[in-house]
């Protein structure tokens, strides 16, 4: 389903935890870690399709979490046409989202990735709010920067003006923190901050490795 535009609609899900933290998965079979998102069917509204994928893509039911906000337009991307099928090329643009920001009010064990016979995480980990945007794929950064940026204000206990923030090549601030420059076996260290991942993983695919993208496929 795309617009006129060429834009399919979909949903992206910001998950935090008790300490403000957020859900990263990481999607079957590749070293790509990212946040949990999906396509919106026909009939859904946004809100429908983010419980869905809520559940498919992450185990949850509604009662699991509280929305604390969403983005208050469609946040756009294109996406390169080395990266589209051939046969979707010249109708299939890109996505289009409505992120929402969700606090876990549940627990971690009630976290599933297993919930149906088509999971699309096999593992997934918490990391800190502000992510180094020079890990994700170049044609991605914009509406992650714009989807955290926009959300910011609503996450509980964070310096939403950016005194943490990253900028696109994930330096920081001048005012953060010194921490977590000490790079370990199992983490990733870029600009001060450490990521736990396994090794060879990234936030998203490498633009030389990853796979086509369907135009008309759910993600």
């Amino acid at each position: 389903m795309l617009d006129r535009d060429g834009f399919r609609p979909n949903v992206g899900i910001i998950l935090l935890n008790h300490k403000s933290q957020v859900f990263w998965g990481k999607r079957i079979r590749t070293h790509s870690w990212q946040f949990p998102q999906g396509g919106i069917d026909r009939g859904e509204n946004p809100e429908q399709a983010m419980f869905r994928e809520l559940h498919e893509e992450v185990g949850l039911m509604p009662h699991h979490v509280q929305v604390l906000a969403r983005t208050r337009d469609w946040l756009r991307y294109e996406v390169p046409d080395r990266f589209i099928r051939r046969d979707a090329r010249g109708h299939y643009k890109g996505q289009k989202q409505i992120w929402f920001l969700l606090q876990l009010v549940g627990h971690d064990w009630d976290l599933n990735l297993r919930a149906t016979d088509h999971p699309e995480f096999d593992a997934w980990r918490w990391n800190d709010y502000w992510v180094p945007l020079d890990v994700v794929v170049e044609f991605k950064r914009g509406v992650y920067e714009m989807a955290l940026t926009e959300l910011a204000r609503f996450v509980p206990h964070l310096d939403w003006r950016g005194d943490g923030r990253p900028d696109n090549h994930g330096n920081h601030n001048r005012h953060e923190r010194g921490h977590g420059q000490r790079s370990e076996q199992g983490h990733f260290s870029r600009s001060g901050v450490a990521l736990e991942l396994p090794p060879g993983a990234s936030f998203e695919p490498d633009p030389q490795t990853s796979q086509p993208v369907n135009g008309e496929g759910k993600k």
